[in-house]
């Protein structure tokens, strides 16, 4: 009998995993299934362009997976039962019911945290997803132009949909909600670099500043201010499903899987994570956050892990780190960020157009790699499949903690 793998999400750990476990591992001896909601591979990282009006390009999973042996079920997760080893799934284009499972990789990502906040989930939009993207894409054209955005965070994803938006539709009012300082975790350059750009595109920054509640037509803040909105876009934060919490698997507080350092359950040794869902441990003894990289990191991890397991060899371990950041600043500015050992932001950056270009390549680079995920690549050159490390090459010329118009000449 098979031994039946069933990969559940196909993000971008997902679906990366997945493919690799097609080409590691014997068909005569697995059956791979990959459960996911929707048809398509969504790159959730170019999701904030697609709200301010730019297209995607969308790759078909069939497609993806045609050829690979692996199977595709298209259905939306509801339920697992460890202890019967299921996973229970509702009607979807492939129907519902339930599937077994010998191994079991959980890889269903995050979304917006709309629960925090009173009001978030009535009115406030998000980029965490496909149909939430599209929802707020509708609603800034029925702005026709004019009006006020309010961007409430300023993490990666805060900063991409608030420049990205200004950029692109120049004639609303943007406002950027900052907890803290904008640009904390940057170093003083980069910050520097940020505020530029922030200026150069009429983005109204509130820093240290806190909201309390959201409403339809306004963002109240814990200093008692209003702040006026015509669309307000939550990005203070993400959430995980809670499925694996309500299975008895072992997860942290926010519901995150808690796993050991080959991405396995400790609580159930049947079930690995992988990407936003995953507890991780980091080598410098932190947790990995959640990013694109961490799938990648994590994802590759698993895949050792499982393959290891089940052919009876050594399991070997890829790094697991936190290189830096990539952020868009609209489609001609970006800022490429390296941080050290402990997560701390290196004093060296590169901003400006050519950063924003190798950022669409990272983009490029991940997009590629999943829609040809048995893709053989030379051994020094895996790690590279979830477009982690690309903008982290010894080669790129990096900038000093200097004006960035001198970086990027």
């Amino acid at each position: 009998m098979k031994h039946r793998i069933v990969v559940l999400g196909a993000g971008y750990a997902g679906t990366y995993v997945a493919g690799n476990l097609a080409r590691r591992l014997s068909p005569a001896d697995t059956e791979i299934t990959v459960v996911n909601a929707v048809p398509d591979f969504v790159e959730r990282l170019r999701l904030h362009q697609v709200a301010a009006g730019g297209q995607m390009e969308t790759q078909s999973l069939a497609d993806i997976f045609a050829g690979t042996g692996v199977r595709l079920h298209l259905a939306r997760v509801t339920a697992v039962d460890p202890e019967r080893q299921v996973v229970i799934t509702v009607a979807g284009a492939d129907g519902g019911g339930e599937l077994g499972y010998d191994t079991l990789l959980y890889a269903l990502g995050s979304h917006g945290d709309d629960r925090s906040v009173p009001g978030v989930a009535e009115h406030a939009f998000d980029v965490a997803a496909r149909p939430s993207a599209l929802r707020l894409r509708e609603r800034l054209d029925g702005l026709r132009g004019s009006g006020k955005v309010v961007v409430v965070g300023d993490g990666l994803t805060g900063i991409e949909t608030a420049t990205e938006i200004a950029e692109s539709r120049p004639g609303l009012s943007v406002v950027l909600v900052a907890r803290g300082e904008l640009g904390a975790q940057l170093s003083a350059g980069a910050r520097s670099h940020l505020r530029r750009a922030c200026d150069r595109l009429g983005i109204t920054v509130l820093e240290h500043t806190s909201v309390e509640a959201v409403e339809a037509a306004r963002v109240l803040c814990a200093d008692g201010a209003a702040v006026a909105s015509d669309a307000t876009v939550w990005t203070a934060g993400f959430a995980v499903n809670p499925i694996a919490a309500a299975a008895g698997l072992e997860v942290t507080g926010n519901g995150r899987i808690v796993v050991d350092r080959t991405m396995r359950s400790l609580s159930h040794p049947n079930v690995y994570a992988a990407g936003d869902s995953v507890h991780a441990i980091g080598d410098n003894g932190r947790p990995l956050p959640m990013s694109c990289a961490t799938a990648g990191y994590t994802g590759m991890q698993a895949i050792k892990a499982i393959v290891g397991r089940l052919t009876a060899s050594k399991i070997g371990h890829v790094k697991l780190g936190y290189p830096g950041n990539h952020i868009s600043l609209g489609r001609q500015d970006g800022i490429l960020h390296m941080v050290d050992h402990e997560g701390g932001a290196k004093p060296r950056y590169m901003g400006g157009r050519k950063a924003a270009r190798i950022k669409a390549g990272i983009l490029r680079m991940s997009l590629w790699a999943n829609s040809h995920p048995t893709f053989c690549m030379p051994k020094r050159k895996r790690h590279l499949a979830g477009a982690p490390d690309l903008f982290a090459a010894r080669a790129l010329p990096y900038a000093p903690d200097a004006p960035a118009d001198k970086a990027v000449a």
